[in-house]
């Protein structure tokens, strides 16, 4: 299985020490960054990340949300991936509040390219080890190599 994300998240797309108590701050935040990396305005993002949660919540368990969104004028999916200084609620499946979150932003149109990539990405923040790795590196540029390590060639 190939886990290499370097199509879906730049090195400039990861954060991490975000200190922020609600998912509507959290969501403010990712658009202000989203805004700054030139894929879109920050106010429609935000708007279309609460729009898709409040169909229901993105957090999966185990400290885990995807929150995800369509939009306009994206020309191919993209992602940002934070890890938080301290996990907040996100009414996620688990009842566990979450600290590491992926937001996947897609074309209006992408279809099928958009539940392929957030499959990818749901399988890939599944993997406990992974999570643990996540969790333990020291900085962005060693969160980003983490998602853009292809692991499969290190499969035995």
């Amino acid at each position: 299985m190939i886990t290499d994300f370097s199509d879906l998240l730049r090195p400039d797309a990861v954060a991490t020490g975000w200190n922020t108590a609600t998912k509507k701050a959290l969501f403010q935040q990712v658009a202000n960054s989203f805004e700054i990396l030139r894929v879109g305005d920050a106010r429609t993002i935000a708007d279309r990340l609460a729009e898709r949660e409040k169909l229901g919540s993105t957090g999966f368990g185990g400290g885990v949300a995807i929150p995800h969104a369509k939009l306009p004028d994206l020309a191919a999916p993209t992602g940002l991936f934070v890890r938080l200084s301290q996990a907040i609620d996100f009414q996620a499946v688990d009842n566990l509040p979450v600290d590491l979150v992926f937001v996947l932003l897609s074309p209006v149109d992408a279809g099928s390219d958009h539940l392929k990539a957030l499959a990818r990405v749901s399988r890939r923040l599944r993997d406990r080890s992974f999570l643990g790795k996540l969790r333990g590196a020291g900085s962005r540029d060693a969160l980003y190599a983490l998602f853009t390590a292809d692991e499969s060639r290190h499969a035995a």
